[in-house]
Order: C-alpha cells, then structure tokens, then sequence
C-alpha cells in the first residue's frame, strides 16, 4: 500500500504564501527606504565632515561584506 500524501493544508498554506510573498518583500523595501531617506536627511544636516565619515564607514561595510563573500563562496 502506498502512503498517504502530505496534508493538503500544507500544500494551500505554501500556495498562499507565495502569494503574499511579493507583497511582504514590497512592505520591507518601504520601510527600508524610508530608513535611508531618513538617514539621508539627517546626515546631510549635520554637515560635510560627517557625511564624509559616514561615506567611509559605508564603503568600507560594503567592501568587508563583498570580501567576505568571496571567501566564503
């Protein structure tokens, strides 16, 4: 005898999240914007020595990130 298959619900619970699954990522990139502009807004107040540091620190994230990408790739 062959055993059953999985739960149906599962599969309907997977199938609805999928769905929703463009609509979360849309949700997260907005409040991730909206962070940056934010950000953005008050580092432009605060003057040019602290948007150069903040540029460096950035910079620097972004090539540790990608080294340690590679690394570990």
């Amino acid at each position: 005898m062959t055993p059953m298959p999985a739960a149906p619900t599962l599969l309907a619970a997977d199938a609805l999240s999928a769905l929703l699954l463009p609509f979360w990522q849309l949700v997260i990139a907005g409040g991730v914007l909206l962070a940056v502009l934010v950000s953005v807004h008050r580092l432009v107040r605060r003057g040019p020595s602290r948007m150069t540091t903040a540029l460096l620190v950035t910079g620097g994230a972004i090539v540790g990130l990608a080294v340690i990408g590679v690394l570990l790739a």
